[in-house]
């Protein structure tokens, strides 16, 4: 059941894509990873991505959802939604003040959801074309998580003030080749929790809108809920559909 929900998820996530075509101010991409393997082991690993951003003059609106799902020997070993959203008031050419939301469901992490609202300032130091960019920001907010099991005095939730600080790099290697790194930290100011997010990918134009995408994922978190680990990997191969 689980693995069908998944697999309903990515599907709809289709949808945007057709509104991205209806819709030449809009961008859009559908990642999907598909490994199936029988035999000595059976084992189903399915992981999507649906990414959309709208440039206006003034603003800058993006949103994700991702999805990943593993199952071995028909145990679920891996279960995890994710969706954020990020809209930019642009002052300038190069700075901006954002609003930044974000909302996480990964069944092993010992919450059982995790979510937080951040605001404040950016600037894109540095950009060449229309591709190549590195982006830097800082700002506050609030994160709120309700765990899966009650701590020792009762307490299912965690809620704190948070400091942000993030950066992303995108670099056009050639005309063929896109290499991307983002990095966010997010610090507790109530609280000693720190959680922080890399993420590493490279991907190649196969033939027109469609390229192949390596990705490397890190997630550390300082104090994890009991019997979760700190650091998170994740590595993926998937096609990639631009639009």
């Amino acid at each position: 059941m689980k693995l069908k929900t998944a697999v309903a998820a990515l599907l709809l996530s289709v949808a945007p894509l057709v509104q991205a075509q209806n819709n030449p101010g809009l961008q859009a991409e559908f990642e999907l990873g598909v490994l199936v393997a029988t035999g000595n082991t059976d084992e189903r690993n399915i992981s999507g991505r649906i990414g959309l951003t709208r440039e206006f003059r003034r603003w800058r609106n993006t949103g994700e959802f991702t999805a990943r799902h593993i199952e071995a020997e028909d145990e679920t070993t891996a279960e995890q939604y994710r969706a954020q959203g990020e809209t930019n008031y642009k002052f300038d050419e190069q700075q901006y003040w954002f609003l930044r939301g974000a909302w996480e469901d990964d069944r092993f992490s010992g919450y059982a959801f995790e979510t937080s609202v951040t605001a404040g300032y950016g600037n894109r130091i540095w950009e060449v074309g229309d591709v190549s960019f590195l982006s830097v920001s800082t700002g506050l907010g609030y994160r709120y998580n309700r765990l899966d099991e009650p701590e020792p005095d009762g307490t299912d939730e965690e809620e704190s003030a948070i400091a942000r600080f993030a950066a992303e790099l995108a670099y056009e290697i050639s005309d063929r080749s896109l290499f991307r790194q983002k990095l966010a930290t997010e610090v507790g100011l109530e609280e000693t929790n720190t959680i922080t997010e890399s993420e590493t990918s490279l991907q190649t134009t196969v033939v027109g809108n469609l390229a192949l995408k390596l990705s490397y994922r890190v997630k550390h978190v300082s104090n994890p809920p009991d019997d979760a680990e700190r650091t998170d990997t994740v590595t993926a191969l998937s096609v990639l559909y631009t639009y």
